[in-house]
């Protein structure tokens, strides 16, 4: 018996084997590190997206009103805000070299209304957004500082807030003589259904890192958020981000 075990083991054919058999077990392990990864993305980063905020507005512009007592261009906004805070888990010193919104799209079933992107308001007063034309963006990024300030585009460098403005300019005028007028009340007084406003956006947001590292993700909203027509304006906060990948892009 140990003969016969002996002259398989030296045959040339049975090194192949066992070769053939090693080859296709490492394949197999990096071909499920590889699915892991696609699945789980980086699971030990420095800097983590901990939560998404998105509210929905409908605002209206003053107009020439000719011989009515109001007249509005309308508009639907939807500003966004990304919270990255320090991943308390990562172990060694990292600081924040800046955070890139890019790749924005819009996928709309409606044609009603202009899609703008905006940058934070940049004037002393006003609220977070104006929507000046300068103010008019396709990629937004902020640069990491000592403390953030969105009107300067600065997010600490240890973690903070960076938003936008997605806005559907223009998707109705509202032209009126009553003696009062309830803003929130605008879509609905201008017909405006739920599929004239329906979208998906989806967008890049990048971080990188002063040390060099780059980690990316490509995360798609629904847009509005719902509620929007009726009550004027509506939120969301999404705190379960498990389903938002980032992958390493650079070391």
């Amino acid at each position: 018996m140990k003969e016969k075990i002996k002259y398989i083991v030296n045959k040339k054919t049975f090194h192949i084997c066992m070769l053939i058999v090693i080859v296709v077990i490492i394949l197999f392990t990096l071909g499920m590190i590889v699915l892991r990864y696609s699945v789980e993305g980086e699971t030990n980063m420095p800097f983590v997206l901990s939560k998404v905020v998105i509210i929905s507005s409908v605002e209206g512009s003053d107009k020439e009103t000719g011989e009515s007592k109001w007249a509005f261009d309308v508009s639907q906004n939807n500003d966004i805000y990304f919270y990255i805070q320090k991943n308390p888990n990562y172990s060694k010193e990292e600081a924040i070299k800046s955070i890139l919104i890019n790749n924005i799209q819009v996928n709309k079933t409606n044609e009603k209304g202009i899609i703008n992107f905006y940058r934070p308001n940049t004037t002393a007063s006003g609220g977070n957004f104006k929507d000046n034309e300068e103010d008019k963006i396709q990629e937004i990024e902020y640069t990491g500082s000592l403390e953030s300030n969105f009107k300067t585009l600065k997010i600490s460098n240890q973690g903070g807030i960076v938003m936008f403005r997605y806005a559907n300019d223009n998707i109705a005028q509202y032209i009126s003589n009553d003696e009062e007028i309830n803003h929130s009340e605008l879509l609905k007084k201008c017909n405006i259904t739920d599929n004239d406003l329906k979208a998906k956006i989806s967008m890049n947001l990048k971080i990188i890192i002063e040390s060099g590292k780059e980690y990316k993700a490509n995360i798609t909203f629904d847009m509005p958020i719902e509620g929007i027509i009726e009550e004027g304006t509506a939120s969301q906060e999404i705190t379960n981000t498990s389903n938002i990948i980032f992958k390493r892009i650079k070391n």
